[in-house]
């Protein structure tokens, strides 16, 4: 099993770059931030922007990957948001992950004044999203208009080439998305139940999990396409808490997850207070002993 870590981008920079320096050392396989104009519970408090945050992730890191969780159609363009992709990964040295979902309502949304769309609605622009991102990093050249969006004689530098887009990781937990993970992704993802904060204990989510894993399973065979290719990541700390409790209860998860099939396990850097609050001590402690190590 591979590990990752979600850093929020909450800090002032000079602290967050010791955050993301320390994540690289302690041998994470991969580092995230989230993608809002907003967050939930922190709409009161500082809150960075997650381009810029990649982009100096990457000017002191090295070898770690680097990971948006998750840009969406509530207020990215396909266009321009592969601008600025291709811009992280240049400086980041082919380091990025590009994670992708289809956008839940809330600030990013409201603030703009978008639609207030229902799931299908939402599962279409989805759709038309990923597919019209891939066509722009890995082709260059597109013409094209939707009912989503308009790309008028796009002539897109630099393109993707013979070494292949940054990977995707596509957020999903409904058939059709678990259809996009399979058909461009090199990673799926999943928190478990979607939207649920409930913070259960992991066997109460277990049952969930095991469906949604033959869920893309299944959409990958539809598609031709070997399982095991595809990355599975599961993000804690959200529907399932405690992950970081203790050494134990990280080392319990860490097993039990990837006996189900969880090729990565992120968790996210503990804080002082809700939400993810919780002891770093526990994180220092199992990458020491399970992360550095592998």
């Amino acid at each position: 099993m591979k590990h990752g870590i979600v850093l929020l981008p909450e800090h002032e920079w000079k602290v967050a770059a010791e955050r993301w320096r320390a994540a690289e050392q302690l041998g994470f396989r991969h580092a995230w931030t989230y993608d809002h104009l907003m967050w939930r519970w922190l709409a009161d408090r500082p809150w960075y922007g997650a381009i810029p945050t990649l982009t100096a992730a990457a000017t002191v890191t090295d070898t770690i990957g680097l990971g948006l969780l998750v840009a969406t159609p509530n207020f990215r363009h396909p266009v321009a948001l592969a601008k600025e992709l291709v811009t992280v990964d240049d400086v980041a040295g082919g380091r990025l992950i590009c994670g992708l979902g289809s956008g839940a309502p809330g600030f990013d949304v409201s603030l703009l004044g978008g639609p207030d769309l229902g799931a299908r609605e939402r599962a279409d622009r989805f759709e038309t999203f990923v597919e019209l991102l891939d066509t722009v990093l890995a082709g260059g050249r597109v013409n094209k208009v939707s009912r989503w969006y308009t790309a008028a004689g796009v002539d897109f530098h630099p393109r993707a080439g013979a070494a292949g887009r940054m990977p995707f990781a596509v957020a999903a937990t409904g058939p059709r998305g678990m259809a996009l993970a399979a058909g461009f992704a090199q990673y799926w993802v999943t928190s478990g139940p979607p939207n649920d904060f409930r913070g259960r204990p992991l066997r109460e989510v277990v049952p969930a999990l095991r469906e949604q894993l033959r869920g893309i399973d299944a959409a990958c065979e539809r598609l031709g396409r070997d399982p095991a290719t595809l990355g599975r990541v599961f993000v804690g700390d959200a529907a399932v808490a405690g992950i970081t409790g203790s050494l134990a209860a990280y080392e319990d998860a860490a097993g039990e997850l990837e006996e189900l099939g969880i090729t990565d396990l992120v968790v996210h850097w503990p804080r002082p207070e809700q939400p993810y609050q919780g002891d770093e001590q526990v994180v220092l402690e199992f990458a020491e002993k399970h992360v550095r190590a592998a």
